[in-house]
């Protein structure tokens, strides 16, 4: 059986001032790490365990899924407007955008561009990894087959740490001391 900590034992995000790069960086989520050892545990499971705690899981995963997306938004909020301009004209254009690109858009730093286009390429694949890994459960769900759920733990945990590298790279603005790479 996972063992899960109260909900009011809510812990804050851990910070680190790096010497390296001179900016803080996000060391671990509590959220994440809970899910990921959760998934690992699961992977062991039989059917009936399976049947028993998948609410738990998908409760699990929602939370950690949650303090993803909200750490996120939190370093994207933290962008100047020129990066995040670029990034909602590349987010509009590689999601059916119509039409020219603004004429302010002209006025943006290549440097700028390529790095908004590596954010955007480890976001979609972060997302991607995260709905392959929800299909994946679901299916497990409908057919109660341990082997799928098992496969979709091993995506589920793939899918953050996807995630987590797209924030590092969001975190990694040009211009900034911390390397884009």
């Amino acid at each position: 059986m996972p063992r899960l900590p109260s909900p009011s034992a809510k812990l804050p995000w851990t910070f680190l001032l790096s010497p390296r790069y001179g900016c803080c960086t996000v060391q671990k989520l509590p959220e994440v790490e809970e899910a990921k050892g959760l998934m690992k545990e699961a992977m062991d499971w039989s059917v009936f365990t399976w049947l028993f705690q998948k609410r738990t899981v998908r409760e699990t995963a929602d939370r950690a899924n949650a303090a993803l997306d909200k750490l996120n938004q939190s370093v994207k909020a933290r962008w100047g407007s020129d990066l995040k301009s670029a990034y909602k004209e590349l987010a509009a254009k590689t999601g059916g955008g119509r039409g020219k690109p603004e004429a302010a858009s002209e006025s943006i730093d290549p440097e700028i561009r390529v790095f908004v286009q590596k954010v955007k390429q480890a976001d979609d694949a972060a997302h991607l990894a995260r709905m392959t890994a929800e299909e994946t459960f679901d299916d497990a769900e409908r057919q109660l087959n341990t082997d799928l759920a098992r496969e979709g733990c091993r995506q589920a945990i793939r899918s953050w740490e996807l995630h987590e590298k797209a924030i590092r790279r969001a975190e990694a603005v040009p211009g900034s001391r911390k390397a884009t790479g």
